[in-house]
């Protein structure tokens, strides 16, 4: 394919399809992270996958595009899951965050008040069918 066939192919893919959408995966657990990130891969999107809030912190204040961040509610250090979602929608006002929680380890499924619209879901969520329902509901009020 020649350089102009490149630039013609990538100026008919679809505005706001899939393939520009930037996923950023944090969670502390290795495997909880792989399979999320697999899961997202699966239906097209970019992913990006931390361990450390302070790294998608980086990530964020990088510039590197990012239009939804999942994040464990297990996170811990400095910056857990609450602080890190106040702290990824300071920098970055439309990210649209999806937070992972267990009822075992996360009694008070709330988000935090300064993210109201922050989307909660269980952990099996996030390792079934349901990750194209989420996905599509976490972007559906994206900014064009």
């Amino acid at each position: 394919m020649s350089t102009a066939d490149v630039g013609t192919a990538s100026s008919q893919l679809p505005q706001g399809g899939c393939y520009r959408i930037q996923v950023l995966v944090v969670g502390r657990l290795k495997r909880w992270r792989d399979e999320v990130a697999a899961q997202v891969r699966r239906l097209g999107y970019q992913v990006t996958a931390c361990d450390r809030g302070v790294d998608a912190m980086t990530v964020l204040a990088l510039g590197l595009p990012v239009d939804v961040m999942v994040v464990d509610s297990g996170l811990q250090g400095g910056l857990c899951c609450a602080q890190l979602a106040v702290e990824a929608r300071t920098l970055r006002p439309g990210l649209r965050i999806v937070l992972a929680g267990d009822a075992l380890d996360d009694p008070k499924p709330e988000a935090p008040a300064q993210i109201p619209d922050a989307l909660r879901v269980r952990h099996d969520q996030l390792l079934s069918a349901m990750v194209a329902t989420l996905m599509r509901e976490a972007l559906a009020d994206r900014a064009a």
